[in-house]
Order: C-alpha cells, then sequence, then structure tokens
C-alpha cells in the first residue's frame, strides 16, 4: 500500500490536471457527494485519501468517457 504522502502527492497532481485541462469539472469537483465527507469531524488517513483518489480518477474516466462518446 502507498505512503500516505505519496497518495497525497498524486492527488494533487490529478486535481492540477483536473483545473488545467478540465475546468468544468473541476468546478463541480466541491459539490460532488463523493468528494465531501459525511460527518462533521471525519477521520483522514492513508485509505481514506486512497478511496479519494479512486473516486477521483473514476470521475475523469466517466467524465473522458461521456465526452468522447458525444463528440
Amino acid at each position: 500500500m502507498k505512503k500516505l504522502h505519496k497518495v497525497l502527492i498524486e492527488i494533487t497532481a490529478l486535481t492540477t490536471n483536473i483545473e488545467t485541462n478540465y475546468p468544468e469539472l473541476y468546478r463541480s469537483l466541491d459539490e460532488n457527494p463523493m468528494t465531501l465527507p459525511i460527518s462533521q469531524h471525519p477521520h483522514m488517513d492513508k485509505v481514506v485519501m486512497q478511496e479519494y483518489l479512486e473516486s477521483l480518477k473514476q470521475m475523469l474516466g466517466h467524465y473522458l468517457e461521456e465526452h468522447k462518446s458525444s463528440k
């Protein structure tokens, strides 16, 4: 399993890529229920951050598939 630091670096790189290349998707990140913690004081650890990274990858993949098929 990846160290937390590596996961955070990947999250930063992916969100920067989304912000730069897909600004319309980036605007929706704050509103997406997958990215918002449910509890008021969420527990943030390596597993939670890895799940967040995977959800970002899935969102971007879904977005790219959706826009590829609409062209």
